[in-house]
């Protein structure tokens, strides 16, 4: 009977919320604690792939938020996201043990509104959260006459709703979570022994790996062999293992790979950057393809490159480039495509650059974005669609500034070198990593931080510098850039 009666309050209030008000972007935030609470990549340090998938819909739904809240924005692209939800226990009153053996789900949706309301009801309706705690938000209102005195009221249930129903209420489980400060050292304290454990039982296979790669490597006389997730090294010599076997059952059709990057990924293809993928999930049949298959590939990117060049040419010498760590895996007829269109919409405009006035100057190309930014490591990001006199204006008043970012981007990577061979040394660190996300500037803060540390815990580690906290399966040790 409870139940009915709130799930038809909750009707009912929420349609008088969806008629008469609108969310700031804070209340949007706040009303997403819960779903950011139970996406958070933070919490899926063991799971790594999963991990990845959440930090890259992350990106892009808060991409999608920001165009929300940009004054005169009418074109929006739909947007598809999945991610990876944590799963609870129905009986559990922990917050730290309220989680299912399964850990999690997978939850896929497409986000078409155009308010900030609208998309965060869509967000927690999707991912079967609570929308309880959104009747209680100080929203912006314009309410009618008739309508003030019920919906402007703040509802807020009481604690002992949640007592009786079982439900959790997401305040408080996040502010559990909030007083639950992790430090360095007594995380170090806590992981060191089972990180030690999973690295002693890792070594033989990271030896296997080496081999493997770079025996591959000098047969197929290749330039890398790459890896786009976090995956074990278990999993990643059976991949080498996988590419062996189709090299001895088919060694004629590998004769166009020399001196290329070969990519194990999600999808079978070739990458915007020019370089081989083979998706993970693909048989010897899919890959053979692939291969069969270069040398079309080899032509659409000598036209790639001269639609790269033409555009450079047209905004006055400035380089069209793409980059990994910071753009979406496109694949090289998806990246073609983007540029072609970009291309055209230049031509037609013809903008007025000087020739080679914009030289030594870099752009990457976004289709998600709506709105061209200038990037702190000195490139421009440009949205497909943005407005060729706009694009002009914006590159003309920035283009001190990018150069400025780009000569301390070029200082910033000397001295991250710098400190990452310090750093390995002072703490006899086997390896001393990033994760691509993190920015020179953080890595730099990193790591003098912790060269004023005295931390015998990390000798022959693999430490990686991430966002969170976490031992990777094969023992690596996972420590956030601003850990305290």
């Amino acid at each position: 009977f409870y139940y009915f009666i709130r799930l038809c309050l909750e009707k009912i209030l929420l349609q008088c919320i969806l008629q008469s008000r609108t969310l700031s972007g804070a209340d949007a935030i706040n009303a997403l604690r819960p779903f950011y609470f139970a996406v958070h990549p933070d919490f899926f340090g063991q799971h790594p792939k999963e991990r990845e998938v959440n930090e890259n819909s992350l990106k892009r739904l808060n991409g999608y938020l920001e165009n929300l809240q940009k004054p005169g924005f009418r074109s929006f692209k739909p947007t598809q996201l999945t991610f990876y939800v944590r799963e609870r226990e129905p009986n559990s009153s922990n917050v730290q043990e309220s989680f299912s053996a399964s850990g999690f789900r997978a939850v896929s949706f497409t986000l078409h509104t155009r308010d900030l309301l609208s998309t965060v009801l869509d967000i927690l309706n999707s991912c079967s959260l609570s929308t309880e705690h959104i009747q209680s938000l100080n929203v912006n209102s314009q309410p009618d006459k008739d309508a003030k005195s019920t919906v402007n009221r703040p509802i807020k249930w009481d604690k002992t709703y949640y007592s009786f129903t079982g439900f959790k209420d997401p305040e408080e489980e996040l502010e559990q979570a909030q007083r639950v400060e992790t430090t360095l050292i007594s995380w170090l304290d806590d992981n060191e022994a089972s990180a030690i454990k999973k690295l002693k039982k890792s070594l033989p296979l990271r030896k296997e790996l080496e081999r493997l790669k770079f025996e591959l490597s000098h047969q197929l006389q290749l330039s890398d062999i790459r890896w786009q997730r976090s995956w074990g090294i278990a999993h990643r010599c059976s991949q080498l293992h996988s590419l062996g076997r189709l090299v001895q059952q088919r060694p004629e059709i590998l004769k166009n790979v020399k001196g290329r990057t070969v990519v194990f990924t999600d999808r079978s293809g070739m990458s915007a950057a020019g370089h081989i993928m083979l998706g993970t999930m693909d048989v010897h049949h899919h890959w053979t393809k692939i291969f069969e298959r270069l040398p079309n590939y080899y032509k659409l990117q000598k036209r790639l490159l001269f639609l790269e060049d033409r555009i450079s040419q047209l905004l006055g010498g400035i380089q069209v480039i793409y980059i990994e760590e910071l753009q979406p895996l496109l694949t090289l007829e998806e990246y073609y495509e983007t540029l072609d269109s970009f291309y055209n919409k230049l031509r037609d405009s013809r903008l007025p650059f000087h020739p080679r006035s914009l030289r030594g100057l870099q752009m990457i190309l976004e289709s998600d974005r709506y709105a061209p930014s200038l990037h702190e490591s000195g490139h421009f990001t440009i949205p497909t669609v943005c407005d060729p006199a706009t694009l002009q204006w914006f590159i003309f008043a920035k283009a001190q500034e990018a150069r400025e970012n780009l000569k301390r981007k070029e200082e910033r990577m000397i001295t991250e070198k710098e400190l990452i061979d310090t750093s390995t040394e002072k703490f006899s660190l086997d390896r001393l990593y990033k994760e691509p996300s993190v920015s020179s500037a953080q890595m730099i803060d990193c790591c003098k931080r912790l060269l004023e540390e005295s931390l015998p815990y990390l000798q022959g580690m693999h430490l990686c510098i991430s966002h969170f906290y976490s031992v990777l399966q094969d023992g690596d040790l996972c420590i956030p850039w601003n850990w305290k």
